[in-house]
């Protein structure tokens, strides 16, 4: 197991994109603390930040996080990253496999443009978490993202691909989806505005916007399929699936072919 340890709050924001298992595997300890992570003239590195230890595994520790850390995980294509602490925003951006695992919170736009792997948060993440970036086409796009703790507003947006669950989530969750799932407990109003396609699974809602339709109650073996997926994730998500529920078609502002269910 390697370890990265942060020396102290980092005095500007790091860019830890890239520093991933498979990387660090094909450096030695010397060279890997030259590789450039800061965002001004500092003209900060790795090991100006970080107590650097490598074994050459496919598991990554980064002891004592910071709002600070920026892209942790960033490119990820295999193995794990653990993270012991806090993280600042694109957690886990255009991640392609592997697990990335986080203590604490994260921050705006986490698992942005992930296609494929798991990231899990154990705490809070910050707003459009699994959502696009400004100018990008689509958010999450095949990954799996946990939130356990409470997500910001506009979780998922412009999701394309994928699953994310968290236990609340802000205002907008699910705005101007393309397709994938999202399940939560509780989410704010709006949920849904201006999905193209995709399914929202959840618990309380806020005001549903007047484009979406109730279409009534229904009993459809897709719903058992996806209580059995979730119940590997998380048992009350997949409760959740398992309770009489009610559906909503929409945004009829859009291509309507998005749905929304709810606890009845």
């Amino acid at each position: 197991m390697s370890v990265l340890t942060l020396r102290g709050a980092p005095p500007e924001r790091l860019d830890l994109n890239g520093i991933t298992p498979l990387a660090l595997s094909l450096l030695s300890e010397a060279e890997a603390a030259r590789l450039p992570v800061g965002t001004s003239r500092r003209g900060l590195t790795l090991g100006d930040c970080f107590a650097i230890r490598l074994d050459g595994s496919a598991d990554l520790v980064i002891e004592g996080g910071h709002e600070r850390l920026d892209r942790v995980g960033g490119g990820l294509s295999e193995g794990t990253i653990r993270v012991e602490g806090d993280v600042g925003q694109r957690l886990g951006e255009a991640m392609a496999g592997g697990e990335l695992t986080v203590s604490g919170s994260a921050g705006p736009f986490a698992a942005t443009a992930a296609t494929g792997g798991r990231i899990t948060i154990k705490g809070d993440a910050g707003e459009a978490a699994g959502g696009a970036i400004y100018a990008a086409k689509a958010g999450l796009d095949g990954a799996t993202l946990v939130i356990e703790g409470e997500a910001g507003e506009r979780l998922g947006d412009r999701m394309r691909r994928g699953l994310i669950l968290a236990n609340r989530a802000g205002r907008l969750t699910g705005a101007r989806m393309i397709a994938g799932t999202i399940a939560a407990l509780s989410v704010g109003d709006h949920p849904g505005y201006g999905m193209r396609r995709g399914t929202l699974l959840l618990g309380a809602h806020g005001t549903l916007t007047p484009t979406f339709v109730e279409t009534g109650h229904h009993d459809l073996v897709y719903l058992r399929l996806l209580a059995r997926s979730l119940s590997r994730l998380s048992p009350a998500h997949a409760e959740l699936a398992r309770r009489p529920l009610k559906r909503y078609s929409g945004d009829l502002a859009t291509l309507a072919k998005g749905e929304i269910w709810a606890a009845a």
